[in-house]
């Protein structure tokens, strides 16, 4: 990752800040931990997609709020945050404004977003300014997260309309 620089924006526009790759090959330790995160966060028959998503994100970088496509993940989204606590703020697709979520992404957390979370509401990293947990500041830094997703499901690519990867505005 060091010998990638820092993209100023994402192709949709979603991320700000960050270096991303996909891993496939890794160490027999780093193996066992990605056997555990999918073994705890995906059903036992779950397919898998080949790669790990790795995103390093800036101490200044962002997430914007986004629904991630169906077009290219299946039912479940999960993350092991490393490196810096921050916070995932989730905002209801239909009521931006009243159903907002708050959520303390502590440095070697897990998280993961399925039925309700991963379809109806979109998801974000807040910048430094913004992550602001229960009253207290969270210090924000460099964060890099591992993200494992299962196979799109069959005919998504229809549904496609539905659930976008594009920002959703904040009013």
């Amino acid at each position: 990752m060091k010998r990638l620089r820092y993209e100023k924006s994402h192709w949709d526009d979603a991320i700000h800040l960050y270096r991303e790759r996909e891993q496939r090959k890794w160490s027999a330790v780093n193996e066992e931990v990605i056997k555990r995160i999918r073994e705890h966060s995906f059903p036992f028959d779950t397919q898998h997609l080949t790669y790990v998503h790795i995103l390093d994100l800036h101490k200044d970088g962002v997430i914007k709020p986004h629904i991630d496509s169906i077009r290219y993940c299946g039912d479940i989204i999960t993350g092991l945050s490393l490196l810096s606590d921050c916070v995932m703020r989730l905002r209801h697709k239909d009521d931006k404004e009243g159903k907002v979520v708050d959520l303390l992404l502590e440095r070697r957390s897990l998280y993961h977003l399925a039925h309700l979370g991963r379809y109806d509401f979109s998801h974000e990293i807040l910048n430094e300014s913004e992550s602001i947990f229960n009253g207290m500041r969270v210090q924000r830094d460099r964060r890099i997260s591992l993200i494992c997703r299962d196979l799109p499901k069959p005919g998504n690519e229809q549904r496609e309309g539905e659930v976008t990867m594009k920002p959703i505005p904040v009013e």
